[in-house]
């Protein structure tokens, strides 16, 4: 593959944020006044003095829900220094997942979030395990220091919407028997 084509596939991703079915999307354990919408939602996620936070221990659990197939690309976490995720574990259609079931089922990829993914600098996730994608758990299992509390200030997933077959584009083959 040429440097220009895949240049050309890096253009093509947009933020998934207006394909997100809001009304679908959960957080355990999130502290009732940080809750998920700060990191995830238009104008809340782009305030850094807005925090999703865990509440009872360092585990937040988010399911997204998309409102069509969805290819996913990479993923920006935002946050900070101390208290900012570390290790994430992405699963592709998983629904209903909870903590008591989460490490039953293998995760579609595990991100281990540097200093620099965390100021900002997308990870790139394994492509063809996010081809069909309709949901998205995260699951964030600790945090950079070990501390009770992670903040998260910003996701941000990145990707194309899987385009459906127009009927109409299709030519009628006659039967010529």
């Amino acid at each position: 593959m040429s440097a220009e084509s895949a240049s050309a596939i890096q253009k093509s991703q947009v933020d998934l944020l207006d394909f997100i079915d809001w009304s679908g999307v959960e957080c355990l354990n999130q502290s009732t006044s940080h809750s998920v919408a700060n990191a995830l939602k238009q104008g809340y996620r782009e305030d850094d003095g807005l925090n999703l936070e865990s509440d009872a221990d360092e585990q937040l659990l988010i399911y997204i829900p998309f409102l069509q197939v969805v290819k996913l690309h990479s993923i920006v976490v935002k946050g900070p220094e101390d208290e900012g995720p570390k290790t994430v574990k992405l699963f592709s259609n998983k629904e209903h997942m909870g903590f008591s079931n989460v490490n039953d089922y293998p995760a579609s990829d595990t991100i281990d979030l540097s200093p620099d993914n965390l100021k900002g600098k997308p990870v790139v996730l394994k492509y063809v395990k996010f081809q069909n994608v309709r949901s998205l758990t995260v699951f964030i299992e600790d945090n950079q220091s070990g501390l009770e509390v992670t903040k998260v200030q910003k996701i941000v997933l990145c990707g194309t919407t899987v385009e459906t077959t127009d009927m109409k584009g299709l030519k009628k083959i006659e039967d010529g028997h």
